[in-house]
């Protein structure tokens, strides 16, 4: 089973739920029964900055603010592959997001470190797919480089980033709301056929697709080579999520269990 987490990280409920919901349909088509998606929007949700206070280190990873970071957190983990949908905010991602983004480095930093020789500040290799999807009101008002944001997130914790298919989506699927402000813009545009609006909406689309796709050949490739992987404790998260730990090892450095979460389907 591949679990698919698409997160809309708007503070409303509108174009980038719409962009998500075209990539979490194509992503289940992938492979019907085998895909499972949890749609998580980052609407009415509480989420204080980071404060350096590096408790989350000494605590296994859990962060003393107590908000709605652990909810999005214990998903965020559990999944396979994690789609962001985002509106461009200062040529950038929307504060709630960027708030959970550096709460849930450090978190994962105390989650898995005693995976590692003490004194060995790493992360293991979390080997999720990541996929962006990124859109403003503007022609060129940022959404490459809130992409670019999101795949350096995705590099940092040792994921994988993947794109789309050209020509629609060269670092992810990027748009724009031919400078509509609402909140039904660009599905209203779709409907219409006008060509930005459907070349956003199929680069969503290719967006889910491929990284659904990378996921499976992940998984095979990990269960095929589970003897090797073992080895190394940087695959011990990875091995988890595939049931395919060695069982004397498993759970080791995890951290707390991560939570089932609401809205999978």
């Amino acid at each position: 089973m591949v679990r698919v987490l698409g997160i809309s990280g708007s503070p409303r409920k509108g174009n980038s739920q719409f962009l998500l919901e075209e990539a979490l349909g194509a992503a289940r088509a992938v492979s019907p029964g085998k895909v499972e998606c949890t749609s998580y929007s980052l609407r009415g949700k509480k989420f204080a900055p980071c404060v350096s206070c590096f408790r989350c280190g000494d605590q296994g990873g859990e962060c003393v603010l107590k908000d709605d970071f652990q909810e999005l957190r214990d998903l965020w983990v559990a999944a396979d592959v994690v789609i962001y949908s985002v509106p461009v905010y200062h040529m950038g991602v929307p504060g709630q997001l960027k708030c959970f983004l550096d709460r849930l480095g450090n978190s994962l930093f105390g989650r898995y470190r005693n995976l590692f020789p003490a004194g060995v500040d790493t992360l293991p290799k979390l080997l999720k797919v990541v996929g962006a999807i990124a859109q403003g009101v503007h022609l060129s008002s940022g959404q490459e480089h809130t992409l670019t944001d999101l795949i350096c997130h995705a590099l940092i914790l040792q994921c994988i980033p993947v794109t789309g298919d050209m020509w629609q989506s060269y670092i992810g699927a990027g748009g724009w709301t031919s400078n509509d402000i609402a909140r039904d813009a660009l599905a209203r545009q779709a409907e219409a056929g006008e060509a930005d609006a459907a070349a956003l909406v199929k680069a969503a689309r290719d967006v889910g697709r491929r990284a659904t796709e990378i996921a499976l050949v992940l998984q095979e490739g990990g269960r095929l080579l589970k003897d090797t992987l073992r080895a190394d404790p940087a695959y011990l998260p990875f091995l988890e999520r595939l049931g395919c730990a060695d069982p004397t090892t498993a759970g080791g450095g995890s951290g707390a269990e991560p939570g089932t979460g609401q809205g999978t389907d």
